[in-house]
């Protein structure tokens, strides 16, 4: 599931092992898409892989929308978002994982620290 997500350039791609923590799956994986195109692009990309595997009984919620998409594979759990959206619900911090380390862009020019700064995970 993993390739399949790099190779529709998803970012920030986090693995989480259920074992011993939840009955829902043994496997979450959390990915960030660009856009809500991208999101939707991703996850269509993803389904088809899962059905051309023999992959039944896959379900998906949010796909049309594409500000969060929802893809329950049984023992995988697969959540792609946009990034506010994923920032937003912190998913990791719920499932006691590392999120992806943020990216900071400074806006304006090296005049004692006083430009704002963004965050963005």
């Amino acid at each position: 599931m993993t390739t399949s997500l790099d190779d529709d350039k998803a970012e920030d791609i986090v693995a989480i092992d259920l074992a011993g923590k939840s009955a829902i799956g043994d496997y979450m994986i959390i990915a960030t898409g660009r856009s809500q195109r991208q999101v939707s692009a991703m996850a269509d990309h993803l389904l088809r892989k899962l059905k051309d595997q023999g992959i039944d009984g896959v379900t998906v919620e949010g796909q049309s929308r594409g500000d969060w998409v929802l893809i329950d594979a049984g023992d995988i759990i697969v959540h792609l978002f946009r990034p506010e959206v994923r920032e937003f619900y912190g998913l990791e911090k719920m499932w006691g994982a590392t999120p992806p380390p943020s990216r900071t862009v400074r806006i304006g020019g090296e005049t004692g620290g006083t430009e704002p700064t963004f965050a963005h995970a």
